[in-house]
């Protein structure tokens, strides 16, 4: 039986819920509503549960965001339910296809595979244990395009987060960097 365990998150309207096992083997995939989870069992379930509207399956956790309306307090033993079910049962939780890591290209150039590099090694760890992930997507002009998933994609610091924390922590590094912005 699956151990799960429920985490606040810096966004009130998600829930990080860590388990005992491994989920996926790296990255994440992020489903923003029902129809995009058409491909992932575990997602499908969530959205069933009323008031979910995203998803975002990690290594070894799901955060999952919920609706303005509607309160964790009726929600979240549903939800860790919903988890437990889909875990025990042993088939297929997410189509592997769908799965999202580390991006790039071999034309990015230097600048941008290390800057790939300080995201996924330094700053993807640090985003997931608040239930969300972070993905690099382009470098240009001096300019870092990052795209915010999960707990961190609507929440109320999450500009902080890329100002304050990402775009400083690169800018260490590339003074030539002159904004970090989420697309």
């Amino acid at each position: 039986m699956a151990t799960i365990s429920a985490h606040i998150t810096p966004n009130p309207h998600t829930l990080k819920f860590a388990v005992d096992r491994l989920i996926l083997d790296y990255g994440s995939v992020d489903f923003s509503s029902k129809e995009k989870a058409a491909n992932s069992p575990l997602a499908q379930a969530l959205f069933d549960i009323e008031g979910i509207v995203a998803v975002l399956v990690g290594t070894n956790f799901v955060s999952v965001t919920k609706s303005s309306q509607v309160d964790w307090t009726t929600l979240a033993a549903p939800v860790t339910d919903c988890l437990s079910s889909q875990l025990d049962g042993g088939g297929l939780l997410i189509d592997p296809a769908l799965v999202t890591g580390a991006t790039g290209h071999a034309s990015d150039g230097d600048i941008a595979a290390r800057i790939r590099d300080i995201i996924d090694q330094e700053i993807r760890p640090a985003v997931a244990m608040d239930g969300g992930d972070i993905l690099f997507e382009a470098y240009q002009d001096g300019v870092v395009m990052l795209r915010l998933q999960g707990a961190c994609s609507s929440c109320p610091s999450s500009t902080l987060t890329l100002k304050m924390g990402i775009e400083n922590r690169l800018r260490e590094e590339f003074p030539e960097i002159r904004d970090v912005v989420q697309v």
